[in-house]
């Protein structure tokens, strides 16, 4: 009887001793065994929030020196812990509560089964996501401070590298017209951020003649926005600098795709409201007739890009969409990261 006693002990201590080493190996190691996308990273308030949108999607609130406040960034963490990044950047009518990626189109939804890290940073309205050298409107009182390239190539990096594992070299951008340039734009100065930049119906020569005035006449319709804030006077070397055409040695060694539609509506487009439709053929139109002119002095330059027009489809969310489905593949293939 003794003996059987003590085997009976012997058996329940081996049993606990399991269940405990069992519970030390999730317990002590907290957050770090636990998958990529179930818990909530640090951020700036204290840890991040769910977005309603789903798909593990997080709002995280980074803290911008440059720019004296917080900037919200929605964030799908990689599904396996994978170390790539897709910036994902807006268009001239940027809000401040959601990036248009996870609301006119749902990025989150492609890439749900991907390996790579969604970083959508929220506002920037008519920023073309640049440093600007003023205040981005007339508004003396409520000063916009805009230092989005400072923000998205030194600041959001070194949090992304902390919380969500995402390297500082290991990067694709994308953008939507006024994203599409500030995609292109950001690659060439950062190309050690940046392996991949694609531009949907971009803007991509913005010093050709007229360009100028036609971007001053949108920055004022999208929220009063001075240009002359954002590089200079009209003469400013720095708007050169600035224009995805003068500004693309950096690319030689990136994966480049730009797309733009003939501005001839597509079935889809079939419902829009007139004069939405008429907006969207124009500027679908400067877009195609800009992203042209800035691929062929690529290709003069030795850039290997990748081009897209289809026959039709105008400015509007039919048209960038479909651009991020298609390139899907190309995303995933090039960063490695199905």
């Amino acid at each position: 009887m003794f003996a059987l006693t003590m085997v009976r002990r012997r058996i329940v201590a081996l049993i606990t001793a399991i269940a405990t080493a069992a519970a030390l190996m999730v317990v002590g190691t907290g957050t770090a065994q636990a998958a990529p996308r179930d818990w909530l990273r640090p951020d700036a308030t204290g840890t991040c929030d769910w977005d309603s949108v789903g798909f593990w999607v997080q709002r995280c609130d980074v803290w911008s020196e440059a720019s004296g406040y917080n900037i919200t960034v929605q964030i799908q963490p990689a599904i396996r812990g994978g170390n790539a990044g897709f910036y994902l950047l807006d268009g001239l009518r940027a809000t401040n509560y959601t990036n248009a990626w996870v609301h006119d189109v749902n990025a989150a939804q492609t890439y749900k089964d991907s390996n790579i890290t969604l970083v959508m940073p929220v506002g920037g309205a008519g920023s073309f996501y640049a440093d600007w050298r003023g205040p981005a409107t007339f508004d003396v009182d409520n000063p916009i401070n805009y230092k989005w390239e400072t923000f998205l190539t030194s600041e959001l990096p070194a949090y992304l590298e902390q919380h969500f594992g995402v390297a500082r070299d290991n990067n694709s951008i994308a953008g939507l017209s006024m994203g599409g340039t500030a995609a292109l734009n950001l690659a060439s100065k950062h190309p050690d951020q940046f392996r991949q930049a694609l531009s949907y119906s971009g803007y991509l020569t913005t010093t050709m003649p007229g360009a100028q005035t036609l971007l001053r006449l949108a920055l004022l319709d999208a929220g009063g926005f001075n240009i002359n804030a954002m590089y200079g006077s009209l003469v400013s070397p720095t708007r050169f600098e600035n224009d995805p055409y003068y500004n693309m040695d950096g690319l030689k060694n990136t994966d480049v795709y730009i797309s733009a539609a003939s501005g001839i509506p597509a079935r889809e487009d079939a419902n829009i409201q007139l004069n939405h439709k008429m907006n969207g053929i124009i500027l679908e139109a400067i877009s195609k007739m800009s992203t042209q002119m800035w691929a062929a002095k690529a290709k003069g330059s030795g850039i290997a890009v990748t081009e897209n027009y289809p026959g039709t489809g105008i400015h509007n969310w039919n048209q960038f969409g479909w651009q991020l489905q298609q390139t899907q593949p190309r995303v995933l293939n090039t960063m490695n990261a199905w």
